[in-house]
């Protein structure tokens, strides 16, 4: 998608992932071993309060094989 126009780039406006974005995110749980239902349910409760902009390491705290993901999605 072009984000150019007058010559200035426009940030990206959010959107839902696209398909292949989720399957993505499926097949990434179950190579670790996670419950896929599981770990979306938890990226979509945790995620929409995480100041990812200013604190980028809280991704690591929502990756699959983190400690804490693994406990709470198999």
């Amino acid at each position: 998608m072009d984000r150019i126009h007058s010559g200035r780039i426009s940030p990206p406006s959010p959107r839902p992932p696209s398909a292949s974005q989720s399957y993505s995110i499926i097949e990434t749980a179950k190579a670790n071993g996670l419950n896929p239902f599981q770990y979306l349910k938890y990226l979509f409760e945790h995620l929409p309060n995480a100041d990812i902009q200013r604190h980028p390491e809280h991704l690591d705290d929502v990756l699959p094989w983190n400690e804490t993901i693994q406990q709470n999605c198999k």
